[in-house]
């Protein structure tokens, strides 16, 4: 694993969690809390890590830079816009706190298409992956633009910067059972991702 200079990670963790019952992050997988998992694979990559939420104590015990939500209640769009604000450098990668697979030379193959974009997001069969993205600072005036309109989708920036989407082929050569993408926003997908660990038939 290579180390990425100069950028960094941003762990939206901010959401309601209103479909799982509880909060997504601490979510076990193998054992350990997603959230976690994610922490551990950063604390590799990235020079600086942040994690944008409305409950800071329970981040207490990461060495992360701990944010609170600016505009709370603004979702998706809303966290990177405080993570964005809050970061140290040009380009950040952002995801939310339930994907528990993620693979560090896919984000190590997108930071290098990072040079003359202000996002670079992968785009599979399923479509964008905004969060499972980079973004530069240059995102941040679009993203006050769009939610001063009341919009929350991250994907509103995308026509006022400019975006590099990464396609299947490419993406397929570094994940090839795609687990990147995968998130938890269920019981049923809980399950579903436990059935597939351990090698129980879906």
């Amino acid at each position: 694993m290579q180390r990425i200079e100069q950028a960094t990670g941003i762990i939206l963790s901010g959401g309601k969690s209103t479909r799982m019952g509880e909060n997504k992050a601490f979510i076990q997988i193998e054992g350990i809390p997603i959230v976690h998992r994610i922490y551990a694979l950063f604390r590799e990559l990235f020079e600086e890590i942040i994690i944008v939420t409305n409950e800071t104590g329970l981040f207490a015990d990461l060495d992360a830079r701990v944010v609170e939500d600016l505009l709370p209640g603004a979702g998706a769009l809303g966290g990177l816009y405080t993570g964005l604000f809050f970061s140290s450098f040009r380009h950040s990668f952002c995801v939310a706190c339930d994907m528990p697979f993620l693979k560090s030379p896919l984000i190590e193959y997108l930071y290098r298409k990072t040079p003359g974009y202000d996002v670079v997001v992968p785009k599979t069969r399923d479509g964008l992956e905004p969060l499972h993205a980079y973004y530069s600072q240059n995102c941040i005036d679009p993203a006050r633009t769009i939610l001063a309109k009341g919009s929350y989708k991250i994907i509103d920036i995308y026509p006022l910067v400019k975006v590099e989407m990464v396609g299947e082929d490419e993406i397929h050569a570094l994940d090839p059972e795609g687990e990147s993408f995968i998130n938890v926003n269920t019981p049923e997908e809980l399950l579903s991702i436990q059935r597939r660990k351990t090698g129980i038939p879906q």
